[in-house]
C-alpha cells in the first residue's frame, strides 16, 4: 500500500511505498526531513513515520491514537514485524525533531514495544538473549525517565549494587539472566517507591513516550536553550517514530556520531566517535568513554568504508560539513540522522575557506556558511610560556581559558556575578546542564567523547571544552574535586586548552593569533561578488 501525504495531513512516512513528496522541516521537523533525503539517496535509513509539529501545539489523544495506528501498520508493512507480537516483534524509537535542530533538548523513548513476552519474541527472532533482557532494561529505564519523569540516581544505584554483586565490573559484564533481574528491579522500585507502572500493553507506551516528547516542547532546558539561540519562534517539535535497529545486539554492532569535518577546527578527514555493543544514547549522553574510527576499521572495515562514503556523499548533497548518526547492527550499516553540524567560528571559516578552494562550493556559498559567524572570534589561541599540564583529556572545543573552578549552575552564577571566568566541572555534562553551559567560560568533564551532545552544544556557544579526563574524581555534595594528586575546591583557578585536552593548575596568560590568510581569503570573495543590482 502506498502512502501519499500531503503536507497538510498531520502525519508522513519514510521508507518503502511511503511520502513521495520531500518533507518541510516545517511541517515535520528537520530530522524526519533529512531522513526522507537519506532515504531518497539510497542509503539504509530504518523506515519509520512522522507526526507533524502542528500536533505539538493541540492535539487529542483520539487523533494521536488513530494516527499511530495508521504508521504502525506501514512500519510493520516494511520491516516485515508486528508490534507487540510475540514471534516477530517490532521495536520502535520515539524521537524529537524541531524545525531547527536542539541536540540533546528534546527527549527520545528508545526500544518501545519491549515487555516480558516481545523479550522472549525478539530472544527467538535474533538468538540473542542478552539483547532481548538488555533492551528491556533499557526500555524501562527510558519511560522511567522520560515518561514518568522519576530522577536516574536511583535507578542508577540499584544497577551499581547489582554490578557488584555480580563482579561484573560494569553494565556491559552482566550476563543475561542478571539482565533479566535488573529490568525486574527496575519494575519494582518504579512502583514501590514512586508509585509508577510501566504500561505491559506496547500501544499504551507509545502513546505515552509520543506524548512525553511532544509535551518535552516545553521543558525548561528546551526553553533555555531557544531563547539562547534566538529560535522562541519555533512552533513545535515533531515526532518520529522508527524501526528500531540494535547497536547493542554484540561485538560486530554498535552506535556512533561522525562528522564530515572536525566541527571544532575545521581541520578535513572524517571525525567520529562509537561505542561497540551499544545504543546512540550511550554514545551522545556522553555518560560512557568512546572509541575511534580506527577502532571501526580494524574490527569492521566494510562498515567503516562506507560510513565514510555515505558522509562524504551526504556532504556533496548538502554542500555543508554535516552530523551523521548511525548504528550498525551485526555488520549492517544503518543512517539515523544528519545535520548541518555545530561548529566554532574558526571551524566555520576554515571549512568555507577549505571547501571553495576544493570546488566543492562556490564562493558565493562560502560566504553563505558564514553567515551570522562572528569573525572577530575565529583568533586561535595559546598559552604563553612553558608549563607542565596536571591532567589530560580529549579536546572536544578548542580555546584557552582560565576561570574560577564551579560544580553547578548556582557556583556557576555565583563565580560568574563577581566577575571571573568560571570553569565548570561535571562527573559528566547533561544537556539539562545549559544553563551552567552558558554561564561557564570553559567545561571539564571526567568521562564523555566529543561528539556528546553536551560537548556539541559547548562547540556552538564557543566554550573551551575538555571531555573524558580520567585524572578528575569530583564530590559534587562537597565541590571539591582531585584532579590527579590536587585538590580543587570551588573558587579554585584552573586552566585549560581545548584544543590540545590540556588541564593546568592555576592561571595562565593567553595571546592569540589571528587565521589572515583565511581572513583574506574570504575578503576577496566578498570584492569579487557582484553588486546588487
Amino acid at each position: 500500500m502506498k502512502h501519499e501525504t500531503p503536507h497538510a495531513h498531520p502525519i508522513a512516512f519514510i521508507g518503502p511505498g511511503g511520502t513521495k513528496a520531500p518533507l518541510t522541516p516545517h511541517d515535520f521537523g528537520s530530522k524526519a526531513a533529512q531522513l526522507w533525503r537519506m532515504n531518497a539517496l539510497g542509503l539504509d535509513v530504518p523506515p519509520a513515520f512522522v507526526l507533524s509539529t502542528a500536533l505539538c501545539g493541540e492535539r487529542r489523544a483520539g487523533e494521536v491514537r488513530r494516527l499511530l495506528e495508521e504508521g504502525l501498520s506501514f512500519v510493520e508493512a516494511a520491516t516485515g514485524r508486528r508490534f507487540g507480537d510475540r514471534r516477530r516483534p517490532l521495536l520502535v524509537s520515539v524521537r524529537s525533531g524541531a524545525e531547527k535542530s536542539m541536540p540533546g533538548m528534546l527527549e527520545t523513548v528508545l526500544d518501545v514495544g519491549m515487555t516480558a513476552e516481545t523479550a522472549r519474541g525478539l530472544m527467538r527472532l535474533h538468538g540473542n538473549p542478552r539483547l532481548a533482557f538488555d533492551c528491556h532494561r533499557r526500555f524501562i529505564e527510558g519511560w522511567c525517565e522520560v515518561v514518568a519523569g522519576l530522577p536516574r540516581a536511583p535507578f542508577e544505584q540499584v544497577q551499581r549494587d547489582l554490578i557488584a554483586a555480580e563482579q561484573a565490573g560494569s553494565e556491559q559484564g552482566l550476563d543475561p539472566e542478571a539482565l533479566e533481574r535488573l529490568a525486574a528491579r527496575y519494575l519494582d522500585l518504579a512502583r514501590d517507591s514512586y508509585g509508577a507502572i510501566v504500561p505491559e500493553d506496547p500501544r499504551d507506551q507509545l502513546a505515552e513516550a509520543v506524548e512525553a516528547v511532544f509535551r518535552s516542547w516545553a521543558a525548561p532546558k528546551a526553553v533555555e536553550y531557544r531563547r539562547l539561540n534566538h529560535l522562541e519562534h519555533l512552533v513545535g517539535t515533531a515526532v518520529t517514530v522508527q524501526a528500531m535497529v540494535f547497536g547493542n545486539a554484540g561485538v560486530r554492532s554498535g552506535s556512533g556520531v561522525a562528522f564530515s569535518r572536525n566541527p571544532a577546527s575545521g581541520a578535513p578527514g572524517l571525525y567520529a566517535d562509537l561505542l561497540f555493543d551499544a545504543q546512540g544514547e550511550d554514545v551522545v549522553s556522553g555518560r560512557r568513554q568512546p572509541v575511534g574510527l580506527d577502532r571501526l576499521g580494524a574490527v569492521l572495515p566494510d562498515v567503516a568504508s562506507a560510513l565514510a562514503e555515505g558522509v562524504a556523499a551526504l556532504e556533496r548533497h548538502y554542500r555543508d560539513v554535516q552530523d551523521v548518526e548511525f548504528t550498525f547492527e551485526e555488520g549492517r550499516l544503518y543512517f539515523l540522522q544528519t545535520r548541518a553540524a555545530k561548529r566554532t567560528p574558526r571551524a566555520a571559516l576554515k571549512i568555507a575557506v577549505d571547501m571553495v578552494a576544493e570546488g566543492a562550493i562556490t564562493p558565493a556559498e562560502g560566504l553563505a556558511l558564514l553567515e551570522g559567524v562572528d569573525l572577530s572570534a575565529v583568533a586561535a589561541t595559546r598559552f604563553s610560556g612553558a608549563a607542565e599540564p596536571m591532567a589530560h583529556g580529549v579536546a572536544a572545543s578548542p580555546g584557552t581559558v582560565s576561570g574560577r573552578v564551579a560544580f553547578d549552575e548556582e557556583g556557576a552564577r555565583r563565580l560568574a556575578g563577581a566577575g571571573d571566568p568560571v570553569i565548570l566541572l561535571r562527573p559528566d555534562v547533561a544537556t539539562d546542564d545549559i544553563a551552567a553551559l552558558a554561564l561557564a567560560a570553559g567545561i571539564l568533564t571526567s568521562v564523555g567523547g566529543r561528539t556528546a551532545h553536551a560537548a556539541v552544544v559547548a562547540r556552538q556557544l564557543g566554550r573551551a571544552c575538555v571531555v573524558g579526563c580520567a585524572a578528575l574524581v569530583i564530590d559534587p555534595a562537597a565541590r571539591r574535586a582531585r584532579l590527579g594528586a590536587e585538590t580543587l575546591a570551588e573558587g579554585d583557578w584552573l586552566s585549560l586548552d581545548g584544543e590540545a585536552g590540556s588541564v593546568f593548575m592555576g592561571r595562565r596568560a593567553v595571546v592569540s593569533e589571528e587565521p589572515e590568510a583565511e581572513l583574506a581569503a574570504v575578503n576577496g570573495w566578498r570584492v569579487a561578488a557582484p553588486s546588487p543590482a
